[in-house]
């Protein structure tokens, strides 16, 4: 019998390479576990409990540490996780199956590659264009009744990020949270005719 796996990426701060890296179920719970950047300069920490994983995420957008804590069961079954950097909305580490995972990468690389290129300080968002056409999608559903919260719920509130909208429950404060920083984001969007917020996002 094959022995599960989980594939874990992340970008390098220091070097701004991908680091991927697969690693056994039974290895993540026997102890934690510390993947490095073949760099030297940075490295993911995992520590599984019974019910939790914490991470410890090098985050290559803002240059710090986020301390993450996941639910076990979605860390080890789910298709694709991912997490994003709180101060930039952007997604900062993958967790899921191999395939589902380099799939992900393509749209983690291209958000880089454009914050690499873009002068520090210029434009209120990673992408404008592409935060425009987003926002302009989010309307027309809207419009339809089409985003609604699992609880019920239709109203919401609508944070604007630097390369992300995040969608709140105004009545029990799930959130939802969108990239709009590249072309897949906007398709991946547009292919969507409602939105459920609390809903289970996959990479």
């Amino acid at each position: 019998m094959e022995e599960p796996t989980r594939t874990l990426a992340y970008l390098c701060p220091k070097c701004r390479q991908t680091v991927v890296v697969e690693r056994p179920v039974f290895r993540l719970a026997a102890a934690p576990d510390s993947l490095p950047c073949p760099c030297g300069g940075s490295a993911l920490r995992v520590e599984m409990e019974a019910d939790h994983v914490d991470l410890t995420v090098p985050c290559a957008y803002c240059g710090g540490e986020h301390q993450i804590r996941c639910p076990a069961h979605p860390f080890l079954h789910e298709k694709a996780l991912a997490f994003s950097c709180k101060a930039t909305g952007l997604d900062c580490l993958y967790v899921g199956e191999e395939a589902a995972v380099f799939r992900a990468l393509r749209r983690l690389e291209e958000a880089a590659a454009q914050l690499a290129e873009k002068p520090e300080g210029e434009g209120a968002f990673l992408n404008e264009i592409i935060m425009t056409e987003v926002l302009g999608e989010l309307k027309d559903i809207a419009a339809r009744g089409g985003i609604s919260c699992r609880c019920g719920a239709k109203e919401y509130k609508v944070k604007i990020l630097y390369s992300a909208v995040e969608l709140e429950c105004s009545q029990c404060g799930a959130k939802l949270r969108l990239p709009a920083a590249t072309g897949e984001d906007l398709e991946d969007l547009c292919c969507r005719s409602s939105l459920t917020i609390g809903g289970r996002r996959e990479a």
